[in-house]
Parts: C-alpha cells; sequence; structure tokens
C-alpha cells in the first residue's frame, strides 16, 4: 500500500495504538494515508490536528461539500488518485445527491467547472488551479476577485487552508506511493464541534 514500511493497528505499540484509536474507522481500519506516518507517529497526530481543523470544523463558514469539492479539485489537478477518490466519495456523501456529485466529477474531468458552480465558488476552484499550479503568479488581485465575488476575509481563509493542505497530503501520497488497497473510500471525521474527534465513520 506504499513504498515504505508501515506499521499496522494489530502490530501497532502502545503508543501507535493509542493514535491509531483516535482515528480508526470500522473494524480498526486506518487509512493508508494515515498508516504512512507510522515510523514517526507524531507526524501523524499532526497531520490530523490541521486535517480536522482546516475541512472538519464548525467555526468554517464555507459549506463542507464545497471545501471537499476543493480538495477533490486539487487532487485531480495534482494527478493524486488515491486523494481524488476518497474525496470525491467525501464529497459525495456530504452533497446528498449521487447525480449532482457524478456530474462535479465529469466537470472536474472535463474542465467544465463553470458550468457546475455558482459564480462565487468558481472564482474560488480558480484560485485553486492558480495556487496548485501556478503559485508564484498570485497577487493580490488574485484576493481582490474573489472579494468582488462575494467572499469573506474568513471564507478566503478557509479556501487557502484547504487548497494548502490538499497540495501538502497529493505529495505526501503521490511521493510514498500510497494506494487504496484495504481503504474504506469517503470515511471522514463527522464531529465538527469536537476539534480533538478525530474517529472516521
Amino acid at each position: 500500500m506504499s513504498w515504505i514500511k508501515v506499521i499496522g493497528y494489530e502490530e501497532a505499540n502502545k503508543e501507535l495504538k493509542r493514535i491509531y484509536d483516535r482515528v480508526k474507522g470500522p473494524n480498526n481500519n486506518v487509512d493508508n494515508v494515515l498508516l504512512i506516518h507510522s515510523l514517526r507517529p507524531h507526524t501523524l497526530v499532526g497531520h490530523m490536528a490541521l486535517y480536522k481543523n482546516v475541512l472538519h470544523n464548525s467555526n468554517n463558514t464555507l459549506p463542507k461539500w464545497y471545501l471537499e469539492a476543493l480538495g477533490t479539485y486539487v487532487s485531480h489537478l495534482n494527478q493524486c488518485d488515491y486523494c481524488f477518490h476518497h474525496h470525491f466519495e467525501g464529497f459525495k456523501r456530504l452533497l446528498g445527491d449521487d447525480s449532482r456529485a457524478d456530474t462535479f466529477k465529469e466537470s472536474v474531468l472535463g474542465n467544465t467547472l463553470p458550468d457546475f458552480f455558482s459564480t462565487k465558488f468558481y472564482a474560488g476552484s480558480r484560485y485553486a488551479k492558480k495556487l496548485t499550479l501556478n503559485h508564484t503568479d498570485i497577487t493580490e488581485q488574485d484576493i481582490e476577485g474573489l472579494r468582488e465575488v462575494g467572499f469573506t476575509e474568513g471564507e478566503i481563509l478557509e479556501v487557502n487552508q484547504v487548497v494548502s493542505y490538499f497540495n501538502y497530503v497529493n505529495r505526501s501520497v503521490v511521493g510514498l506511493g500510497v494506494d487504496t488497497q484495504g481503504d474504506i473510500l469517503g470515511l471522514s471525521p463527522n464531529d465538527s464541534d469536537d476539534p480533538n474527534n478525530w474517529s472516521h465513520a
């Protein structure tokens, strides 16, 4: 499931198992993206704290489905199949409309996002693409453009943090050869009110 050694749940020592118990899903399943941290568990703690607060925190005001959509899109741009498939399933669950979710997937793959998103949300996806593929070309005008279509200052920060997080995790996954073998696609920490609840369901 990766190009480096990982320590599974059953083989984990007490310290690592204690962390796994916080992030595991059904049947002690730990996502491969988290298992790759097993040789340095402190990085797993850092990863989960960032992930939970950037994507699954009730203090965010943008819809969670939109944040998942941005993550799915960035993963596609980075050619990270692992994160694309995982977060598309999470997006679909949050959206609650399988047909519309499939339309989004087709829009991502066909580069037709203006047909799916509102003007505001499409502008956020344009910023996501530029920050991912041409980050040195970002200027203050890009931020002003987000304000002009209705993003608040805090929402701009939310978009920036989600896009930045996915660039980090995409490179972790691709750089270590992580695949989805054994994973349950689409699980995520659902208790957005508790930043310390990392349980995947």
